[in-house]
């Protein structure tokens, strides 16, 4: 048993694997756990740990020993307006997507909460949970952009939206193709009618088949048919084509479906058939809404399945329901249905794709904006908490509230994001330049960088833009003197030929910007006294030339008349020396004073 199970999971990362493209996820929600989970449908959950960052896991009181562990527990979300999920997907594919919610009072107030739940930007439902049911919502539809996100939205204080558990399954594309691709399908039902219990395949995307609850005069068919040419569209699996369910009488009708909303709405309907045993009677019949016939007669051959597929607009008044024909000898039966309300309205494209591109490359800039998941503008009530959208079709971002964010690092490129008319980036540790293409958006009105570590002059297209408010306060590196300046570089264009004084390690902040200037007036003077003791020196070194001393002349042997003339010789050179050195030293010195007083002054 186990190494046929070990096949089946072997089998199915294959399919996986070879098949890159399709989506397959089931999220155990608010699961702690690391480790896989396989089911008994062979489905593989895993945990949503490493998924969404925002949301608290919490575990169901009412749990059961024979409950699914699946539901046992939840996430809930207590902050922002929505809380989403998000996985790549290919763009014109189709997806079912299955959301699943068990309150279990796991707060202990026994007060189940009221949210809205919503997919890529629709709207979806309102969910309405209970004390222990599990409630559970099916959608499939053809995604708009690259994207799936599946998000919980509060509606009121204090009801705080959570998930049990997620699905999310790619389909192929011939799949409900009669169904319009602009609007979404809503699950009603999916019957197996004539089946014992559910019926629930992997290999057939995870629907969900209900065996039906039989009413009054209405029989089971147990089929005997091992075979079914099967080449529907849709591909029921041969389990639901199996069995069947019928009426006594031909003059009975075979109701499908009714209690439909008292306003008007559209339906799409698949239904499935397949005579379950060899007949030598003829069986003929149509489907009927209320009184009128809305399809063809319908005819089912053993070992061979059809399926009947409409668009219809039904209300609270209306029934469907199958009638046998005027020439029929066999009462109407189906074997299966499939019945989805079409989405009111039609699927958004989503947010503007520049302004997508955009919010993206700040996420991959400010790791404090990655959890933020959903579009981003849509549904209009429920925009993400740090942003405004305009009331477009396709809604632009106009406004971007990151102030106080904790961001860190340099500002990236969003001059896609045109339709912006105010930028909050206030209080934050942004550092490096401005960049120059703030200053070219369109539409922009306010910009308030202050408190943050920029650097470097301001661009000439925001100091020049008279039409943007421009706050760039407490930024003590930014250059603000109206003068070219570059705090990035080694050099400072105001006071050229002099290097500025690099970062402190200690501090990270750089020196006041009249270091330079200080520098410019202090370096002269020193070279000047320098000169001036050099030349000192060096005269003082001349005129201490070594000479022969008077004692040495005596004891030579020459007169001491020329002992006497050379002492007197001596003494006129080195009173000449001195003053020569006292009239330079007095000349340099008032240069000196003169040169230090023009700089001061200048």
């Amino acid at each position: 048993m186990m190494a046929k199970h070990f096949i089946s999971l072997l089998i199915l990362g294959l399919c996986n694997f070879l098949v890159s493209a399709d989506v397959y996820w089931y999220i155990d929600c608010g699961s702690t756990s690391t480790a896989f989970y396989t089911d008994s449908f062979i489905n593989v959950w895993q945990g949503d740990g490493d998924l969404i960052q925002n949301g608290v896991p919490r575990r169901v009181q009412s749990s059961t020993a024979d409950s699914d562990p699946v539901m046992d527990t939840l996430r809930v979300f207590t902050t922002r307006k929505k809380n989403c999920y998000a996985f790549n997907a290919d763009k014109g594919g189709r997806v079912l997507v299955r959301a699943s919610f068990k309150y279990g009072n796991y707060d202990g107030k026994s007060s189940p909460p009221t949210f809205d739940l919503h997919f890529d930007g629709n709207f979806w439902t309102t969910v309405e949970t209970s004390i222990d049911e599990v409630v559970t919502y099916e959608a499939t539809y053809v995604v708009k952009g690259d994207v799936v996100s599946v998000c919980v939205a509060q509606t009121k204080p204090n009801q705080f939206p959570f998930i049990s558990a997620l699905v999310i399954r790619s389909m192929d594309s011939n799949m409900y193709s009669n169904a319009d691709p602009s609007y979404a399908l809503f699950l009603k039902s999916r019957v197996a009618y004539g089946a014992e219990t559910v019926i629930r395949l992997s290999t057939d995307y995870d629907r969900i088949w209900l065996p039906a609850i039989l009413e009054n005069g209405q029989d089971n068919i147990t089929g005997d048919a091992l075979y079914f040419a099967i080449t529907l569209a849709d591909s029921p699996p041969i389990e639901v084509l199996q069995n069947a369910i019928t009426t006594a009488s031909t003059s009975d009708k075979l109701i499908l479906a009714s209690g439909f909303p008292s306003d008007v709405v559209s339906v799409y309907l698949t239904t499935y058939f397949s005579e379950p045993t060899e007949v030598t009677e003829t069986r003929s019949f149509k489907l009927y809404i209320d009184n009128q016939a809305s399809s063809e007669s319908i005819i089912p051959a053993y070992e061979v399945a059809q399926e009947t597929v409409g668009n219809l607009n039904v209300s609270s008044n209306s029934t469907l329901s199958l009638v046998a024909t005027s020439d029929s000898v066999l009462p109407p039966l189906i074997n299966a249905m499939e019945l989805f309300y079409v989405g009111k309205d039609q699927l958004t494209d989503g947010t503007n794709s520049d302004d997508l591109e955009a919010l993206a490359l700040l996420q991959q800039t400010f790791t404090d904006l990655k959890d933020w998941y959903g579009d981003p503008c849509l549904p209009s009530s429920f925009t993400w908490d740090w942003l405004d959208c305009s009331n477009d079709a396709t809604p632009r971002v106009t406004a971007l509230h990151l102030g106080t964010f904790d961001l860190t690092g340099s500002l990236p490129d969003i001059s896609s994001m045109t339709s912006l008319q105010t930028i909050d980036l206030h209080n934050n540790s942004l550092t490096g330049a401005i960049p120059d293409s703030l200053g070219t958006l369109p539409n922009l009105k306010a910009l308030n960088l202050a408190d943050n570590q920029l650097s470097g002059s301001i661009p000439t297209s925001l100091s020049s833009n008279k039409n943007i408010k421009l706050d760039v306060t407490g930024n003590p590196d930014l250059c603000t003197s109206g003068k070219s300046c570059d705090a990035t570089t080694t050099s400072n264009t105001d006071t050229p030929g002099f290097p500025t004084i690099s970062d402190s390690p200690s501090t990270g902040k750089k020196k006041n910007k009249k270091t330079p200037l200080i520098l410019g007036t202090t370096i002269p003077s020193g070279l000047l006294a320098s000169a001036l003791i050099s030349i000192y020196a060096w005269m003082r070194h001349k005129r201490k030339k070594p000479s022969v001393p008077p004692t040495q002349h005596a004891a030579s042997g020459h007169g001491g008349g020329g002992n006497v003339v050379e002492n007197i010789l001596d003494e006129i050179k080195v009173n000449m020396e001195d003053q020569i050195i006292q009239q330079v030293s007095n000349g340099i010195s008032q240069q000196a004073q003169d040169y230090i007083a023009n700089s001061s002054t200048t």
